[in-house]
């Protein structure tokens, strides 16, 4: 190895660890459901994204296996080539109808999504108008296409208007674009999406929702922009299926000569190979569940309401949520990190989220309770909540 090389990480690893910043990865043995077995030992999970508790349904495990015996474990090529199989198109279809949309895409990750997208559309001689709280995936999908990146404060309109005038009337760029979450996912805020359109609209901007949080959670189950009713005034949904759809990917979702751009400029559709068969019909009986019932959402609401109540009721800062996300917001990354492993050596699994994942300072332990989870399970986690938090100095 490198001298350079190891010294560099070995001065980092260490700056990190002494910052409170290092993150442990402990391996789940087993499903990754409402209880996880982690170290031989059963956890009450309050970290996953698996919103709805899709990604161990058995109806959606029967339906992967039999896949496997018609397509075979992978799709075998790129989707320009012969990688797209009949139930990529069937996907698609069903994304469409699930977004309200003409068309849709599906790529091989959310992240994915966004590095493919952005620079399909926006380069070198754009503007792109970015909420300073957008996930990294965002971040760096607006890096890669060259544009110019001009932040705006989160969630304030006041200050998109005007980074929007200033943009727009500069002739400084061909193209502007304004950028955001639907629902943050550290946070748990909704974005104002009916105002970022009538600026949007007032400036010729181009819209673009990243709603990988509000799929399956916002919207009945329809995500953020049809819980405003603004499916025809949105350009780019982009999407998840990896967190409450529960199996793996990502989409986007808009007018269909937008899809025709993306298919043939892309390049993640273009130079990857194209999302597992088993993954795909999975993901498409998903989306079905979540058109046909709101029987899992509304189960996730209730154990959110839940849970966000039996927290403030004992002290805990859980911020200003408006979905079922809900922090403990700690603040000292170091302090942030002992409550963590002290919540875990007690029986609930909550990790620990610090810089650069959420702004220095303000380090939290972030829980999301999902449809899966029991009201017995999340009473265990209250007392064991409270024990730690009385601990530890965290409430009183």
């Amino acid at each position: 190895m490198s001298n350079i090389l190891n010294t560099f990480v070995d001065d980092n690893l260490k700056a990190l660890k002494s910052q409170g910043l290092y993150n442990e990865i402990d391996p789940v043995e087993g499903a990754n459901g409402p209880i996880i077995q982690i170290r031989g030992k059963s956890l009450i999970n309050l970290s996953s994204n698996n919103y709805l508790g899709l990604a161990t349904d058995e109806n959606l495990k029967e339906i992967a296996k039999k896949a496997i015996d018609t397509y075979g474990v992978g799709a075998g090529a790129v989707r320009t080539i012969n990688g797209t199989l009949d139930v990529h198109v069937k996907l698609e279809e069903k994304l469409a109808e699930f977004k309200g949309t003409e068309a849709a895409i599906s790529y091989q990750s959310g992240f994915n999504c966004n590095m493919a997208a952005i620079s399909a559309v926006m380069d070198k001689h754009d503007a792109i108008l970015s909420d300073q709280l957008n996930h990294a995936s965002i971040i760096d999908g607006c890096r890669l296409s060259k544009a110019k990146i001009i932040p705006f404060n989160h969630s304030d309109m006041t200050d998109l208007r005007q980074k929007a005038k200033e943009a727009t009337s500069s002739g400084q760029y061909n193209k502007v674009m304004v950028i955001t979450d639907g629902v943050f996912s550290m946070d748990g805020d909704i974005a104002n999406l009916p105002e970022i359109v009538e600026i949007a609209k007032e400036f010729d901007l181009i819209t673009y929702v990243d709603d990988a949080h509000g799929s399956g959670v916002t919207g009945k189950g329809k995500g953020t922009v049809k819980h405003f009713g603004l499916q025809n005034d949105i350009d780019f949904q982009i999407g998840t299926l990896s967190k409450a759809i529960g199996v793996v990917g990502g989409y986007v979702a808009g007018k269909q000569n937008v899809i025709d751009w993306l298919k043939v400029r892309s390049r993640p559709f273009l130079f990857s190979t194209a999302l597992p068969p088993a993954d795909v019909v999975a993901i498409t009986a998903a989306v079905q569940k979540i058109i046909d019932s709101t029987e899992l959402h509304d189960r996730l609401w209730e154990n959110g309401d839940y849970l966000k109540a039996g927290l403030q009721k004992l002290g805990f800062n859980i911020g200003h949520s408006e979905t079922p996300i809900t922090p403990c917001i700690i603040g000292d990354e170091t302090l942030t990190q002992q409550f963590s492993k002290r919540l875990i050596e007690e029986g609930v699994y909550a990790k620990a989220i610090v810089f650069p994942t959420v702004p220095a300072g303000t380090g939290r332990v972030r829980n999301m309770p999902t449809a899966a989870h029991t009201k017995q399970m999340l009473d265990d986690a209250l007392v064991i909540y409270e024990k730690v938090g009385k601990e530890l100095g965290v409430i009183s």
